[in-house]
């Protein structure tokens, strides 16, 4: 059975994300499975992607999130002002800067938060906003 080319893409960005959560320590990897799996649950529609050199997601073509592993730390972008706004008190100790927000390896992000800051996201793609 031959594979469609789409499903050629979404192999290859499969095996790319697997590779690059390999490359982290087992705390670090565990960390951004959860933030890939909340990803996915808020965004269920959302196409899994691999570029800039991480993984992350796009929903209606237009970036969704993106997540990655530092040795200190492990950020989602792009979270812009407004989100990191509106999210200010769940975000206390997280590091910020234009379009992300870091989180200590420490104080990873519940699922629930993840999943909170990329629905927040979502209305801001379905609203038109910029980040």
């Amino acid at each position: 059975m031959k594979s469609s080319p789409s499903s050629k893409s979404t192999d290859s960005v499969a095996r790319q994300v697997r590779g690059y959560l390999a490359g982290f320590p087992a705390r670090v990897r565990k960390i951004l499975i959860g933030q890939r799996a909340a990803i996915r649950a808020a965004a269920p529609g959302a196409v899994e992607v691999f570029s800039y050199g991480i993984p992350g997601f796009k929903l209606d073509g237009k970036p969704l999130a993106w997540y990655a592993g530092y040795k200190g730390h492990t950020s989602l972008y792009p979270m812009g002002e407004a989100v990191q706004r509106a999210f200010a008190a769940e975000l206390e100790g997280c590091g910020f800067s234009k379009g992300t927000i870091r989180f200590p390896i420490e104080k990873p992000p519940s699922a629930a938060l993840v999943k909170k800051l990329v629905k927040a996201r979502i209305a801001q793609i379905r609203r038109g906003d910029r980040v």
